[in-house]
């Protein structure tokens, strides 16, 4: 298991009801950490429509979750 600390915005922040979690995961990349998390929470947006981010810089979903890291789900989002 890998201890990592999620952050959510707009609407996966909705709907986890949180803005971050410290959560263990056994999930091999990122992808499967996004699968389990939208399972949890049931996040509608698939993961091809987010941004992922590690420790602040953009990352791959094939990544592995690191111990310790900082991983961000990213909605797109609009602005005007």
């Amino acid at each position: 298991m890998t201890a990592v600390t999620v952050l959510y915005f707009a609407s996966l922040r909705d709907a986890a009801g949180a803005a971050e979690e410290t959560l263990e995961t056994s999930a091999g990349d990122l992808a499967a950490l996004y699968a389990e998390l939208q399972a949890r929470h049931g996040f509608a947006l698939p993961a091809s429509r987010l941004r992922v981010a590690v420790d602040g810089a953009f990352a791959r979903w094939d990544d592995p979750p690191r111990a310790g890291a900082e991983i961000a789900f990213i909605p797109p989002v609009s602005g005007g």
